[in-house]
């Protein structure tokens, strides 16, 4: 018997690129039972999800979850329909083509995996990857240089692309609202690795998605870079997360890397009041501190 897989996706003002996804979805030569979209913007797409060949289960929230609330509530109707597998997706993300979620399904049969993540690639050149890898001590954007690895086990850029079996969320649980964005998916990563589920990045397939290459601040060459997003309302929740994280799962190379990376960082482009903002968030989530709705934080 066939395995059915249902997608979770979730949108937040992107009107043209749910359309662009929702093709791709409706292309895969493995038939979708449902996609479950969660949109919490303020452009209703729900006549896109209507004109759509996929089978879209559209779902309006009037209140912005953050990616992290979104995805689990897509996860959760995912799984309701009754789907062996859950695809999860963004709404700026689509399927480099046609074969990519049979070639997962694949991967997963083959290796015995419950969780399987493809390669995500920059739409406008798709030889180099949206998000560094490390290969070999060094960062790489490289596309060819870890494709040709084919499977690479225990490493993996949630959510985007990623596939799972529907009971892997009733062992590790939904993704945490708390986080809202920018560090729900490693925190999901991480307890993945705790409850023992292994997992991997399939490197023959991939998911075209916008690249964070502007993001990737080098402080000691290609053997130590850091994180900086472009807005303050991204960078303090990305900050405070990886506080949180780092406190929560007891990561000191992490720990390490974020007090050497960061204040070389700042202190190097003269930029205190930016030190010092990174310190106050990242602190405040290393106490386990400023989680609330976003209003509360004056964004």
């Amino acid at each position: 018997m066939q395995e059915t897989v249902a997608v979770a996706a979730v949108t937040f003002d992107r009107p043209d690129d749910v359309q662009t996804l929702l093709a791709a979805l409706a292309a895969q030569d493995h038939p979708l039972t449902s996609v479950a979209l969660v949109d919490s913007g303020t452009q209703d797409v729900a006549s896109l999800a209507e004109q759509s060949a996929a089978p879209v289960n559209y779902i309006r929230s009037r209140t912005n979850l953050g990616g992290a609330g979104g995805f689990s509530l897509a996860i959760l109707s995912a799984i309701a329909s009754g789907a062996d597998w859950v695809w999860i997706m963004d709404d700026d993300a689509h399927p480099e083509d046609t074969r990519v979620l049979s070639s997962l399904l694949k991967a997963a049969r083959e290796r015995q995996l419950d969780v399987v993540v493809p390669l995500i690639v920059a739409p406008t050149d798709a030889s180099r990857l949206s998000f560094p890898y490390r290969v070999a001590g060094r960062t790489t954007h490289d596309r060819k240089l870890v494709e040709d690895r084919g499977f690479i086990p225990d490493i993996a850029q949630f959510f985007n692309g990623a596939l799972l079996r529907a009971d892997v969320f009733f062992r590790v649980g939904l993704p945490d609202l708390r986080l809202f964005i920018r560090g729900d998916e490693t925190d999901f990563m991480l307890r993945l690795r705790r409850a023992g589920i292994p997992f991997g990045t399939v490197t023959t397939v991939a998911l075209s998605h916008p690249p964070g290459w502007d993001e990737v601040q080098h402080v000691l060459g290609d053997r130590l870079h850091v994180l900086v997003p472009q807005t303050p309302f991204k960078r303090f929740y990305f900050f405070r997360n990886r506080g949180h994280l780092t406190r929560r799962y007891l990561r000191p190379k992490s720990f390490i890397a974020d007090v050497v990376g960061y204040p070389l960082y700042y202190l190097r482009r003269g930029d205190v009041a930016g030190l010092l903002s990174w310190a106050r968030a990242y602190i405040a989530g290393v106490r386990g501190r400023s989680f609330g709705p976003p209003s509360d934080f004056g964004f």
